[in-house]
């Protein structure tokens, strides 16, 4: 088939800057180039480090940019908002797609695959578009979503990252044409290694330490004031420590936010035990996670999948999170899954369990390891392009 990608203009492809959704693009087109399976074109925003990229030598994948950043797309992105209000999304989303569909108009795709883009499916369903695939990793169609029905009646299928996504968009589309497709990562990168780059002295824990990590953005959503909060519960026990790792937002983004800044506030009391990493790049994050005992990831909100739930599994670590969203589909009965209804003391409780029980952790860890399997990037590519078999 001649398949169309349209990413939602925020990042570029391949994922030079990172992005969960980037690097699962990256991941299905690799497996495309190696198969010779569809005829691919992506639309994506360019980037400078994409210059000479070896992606681009695909007989089989097609990489279309458009230019977001140079002065004269910023001028006219600019000029864009000035002139046409209203929109779906933004100014800048708003400039990509026009600049999208002057190119897409004049090409004769089978299907465009849409990720994460409703309201790109809409505007396209407004120009008469169908054979629309919408790859949804977010909780953005159902039936409080604007427009809802006009972006529905022109898709042929969705494709969900978890059936809580699936259910939520059931409320208005037809389950039989919802397929649920779960997220892969690089499950070979994460595993425990024999010599990590680095240590735990190198961050300032000593080797008795029982270190637990957060790893993900830091925002309110992701429940890592609460995890400070059971912390402050456990002040009296020294050898109880935390990794943050990660910013608020990828690699463009501040690791001194609003939000960093209250929490580091929050946290003065206790700063002997907690370790702020900042940003640490994608292919590093493996390592830090091996410093840890356990991993923490408290997300307060429904959590449509949940990549570094898969991480830390990967990663061979025992495992506190909550009942939110599609958690519960990738680590039920592996990990130590608390409701979010009193949650600081629920995550005292829990961390208190595995501190306390070695062995638990043990066992754990080797569950974890064996249940991350199911979302290797070669599950989730091959589980991918068979969802499109059927079209």
């Amino acid at each position: 088939m001649k398949l169309a990608i349209l990413t939602c203009g925020m990042l570029p492809i391949p994922a030079v800057q990172g992005g969960a959704v980037e690097n699962l693009i990256d991941f299905y087109l690799e497996y495309n180039d190696k198969h010779k399976l569809h005829d691919i074109t992506i639309y994506s925003p360019w980037d400078n480090r994409l210059n000479n990229h070896p992606a681009f030598l695909s007989d089989v994948n097609n990489y279309f940019y458009i230019d977001v950043t140079s002065l004269k797309a910023r001028i006219a992105r600019r000029w864009y908002g000035y002139t046409h209000h209203n929109e779906y999304y933004n100014y800048f989303i708003e400039y990509y797609f026009e600049k999208v569909y002057f190119h897409l108009k004049k090409q004769d795709y089978d299907y465009i695959i849409l990720e994460n883009g409703v309201g790109l499916a809409y505007k396209l369903s407004q120009r008469g578009y169908q054979h629309l695939i919408l790859h949804l990793h977010n909780d953005l169609l159902n039936k409080n979503t604007k427009f809802h029905d006009d972006i529905s009646k022109d898709l042929t299928t969705v494709i969900t990252v978890s059936d809580y996504i699936k259910k939520r968009v059931a409320t208005i589309f037809p389950s039989n044409n919802i397929q649920t497709v779960y997220n892969g990562i690089n499950t070979h990168r994460f595993s425990p290694k024999i010599r990590p780059n680095i240590y735990r002295q190198d961050l300032g824990f000593f080797e008795n330490d029982f270190v637990m990590v957060y790893s993900g953005r830091l925002n309110p959503e992701k429940g890592v004031s609460e995890l400070a909060d059971a912390l402050r519960q456990l002040n009296a026990i020294p050898r109880i420590k935390l990794m943050i790792l990660g910013s608020s937002f990828f690699q463009n983004g501040s690791n001194e936010d609003e939000y960093i800044c209250q929490l580091k506030n929050k946290v003065e009391s206790i700063k002997d035990k907690i370790v702020f990493t900042g940003f640490i790049p994608y292919d590093q994050v493996p390592d830090y996670l091996q410093i840890a005992d356990i991993a923490v990831l408290p997300s307060m909100w429904e959590e449509p999948f949940g990549l570094t739930i898969v991480e830390a599994m990967a990663a061979g670590l025992p495992l506190v999170t909550t009942r939110s969203g599609g958690i519960p589909e990738i680590c039920e009965g592996v990990a130590t899954i608390v409701n979010r209804d009193n949650i600081v003391k629920n995550l005292t409780s829990a961390i208190l369990d595995l501190y306390h029980h070695p062995d638990k952790r043990q066992i754990m860890a080797a569950a974890a390891l064996e249940r991350a399997k199911a979302f290797s990037k070669e599950n989730f590519t091959k589980n991918f392009f068979a969802a499109l078999e059927g079209l």
